[in-house]
């Protein structure tokens, strides 16, 4: 009975693992896709290192390189291999219990430094810095694709009102401008995804849970079993 448990806890964290592996994969390569489509570094340079492409990217290399450490410890029946995913799985999920909790407590903060980028490279992009057209550039890109104008509104730009703040033709006398500025747009988006992080949040750290207590499950076996290598 014990070697069915154990053939059953196998085959399941190499079937899991696999699909998680292909997943990371996935993560990873639309996370360089999004590095070199979508540069948001001139917007906001506070957060240049936080942007969705490179948590993307490290998502990514994190979710490939655990989930291949879990399907290579348990089709070898490795126990070095299944303590030290246990061990990962177990300072991801604290990771990002943290990272929610800052998040969370440092919101009003994080705000305020969104805000002040936003402000600062609008004032580069209007007086024409060394890097203006960069920043009008992902200004255009954001102004798009979030259909707004300007931090607070199309004031923001003065007399320099770029052709994405028009609703659809700049070319006439006075064109019908968005009127949503960006940080009330992003604010509303962050608002309206909340919800959805936290349940992901809380999905994913009960999948690492179930992974940790698969793989201390199956080391047990091993180790009673006395198959598999020796730590």
């Amino acid at each position: 009975m014990s070697q069915h448990c154990l053939k059953f806890l196998k085959y399941t964290m190499c079937v899991a693992n696999f699909l998680c592996f292909m997943c990371g994969v996935a993560v990873l390569g639309f996370g360089i896709f999004m590095m070199v489509s979508f540069r948001m570094a001139a917007l906001l340079p506070s957060l240049a290192s936080l942007n969705m492409a490179n948590l993307l990217l490290i998502s990514g290399i994190v979710i490939t390189c655990v989930s291949f450490l879990g399907f290579l410890g348990a089709l070898k029946e490795n126990r070095c291999l299944l303590l030290m995913y246990f061990l990962l799985l177990f300072l991801l999920m604290l990771v990002e219990l943290t990272a929610a909790c800052v998040l969370l407590f440092f919101e009003g903060q994080i705000a305020a430094m969104i805000k002040e980028d936003l402000n600062k490279s609008l004032k580069d992009s209007k007086e024409g810095t060394r890097n203006s057209t960069d920043v009008l550039n992902e200004w255009d890109l954001v102004q798009n694709e979030l259909t707004c104008c300007g931090v607070q509104n199309v004031s923001d730009w003065g007399d320099k009102v770029p052709k994405s703040c028009c609703e659809q033709e700049c070319d006439i006398a006075e064109p019908p401008y968005k009127e949503k500025g960006c940080l009330d747009k992003m604010r509303i988006l962050f608002e309206d995804n909340f919800l959805l992080t936290g349940i992901s949040v809380i999905i994913l750290c009960i999948i690492e849970v179930l992974g940790m207590c698969f793989a201390m499950t199956l080391f047990c076996h091993i180790s009673r079993s006395g198959l598999g290598y020796k730590l």
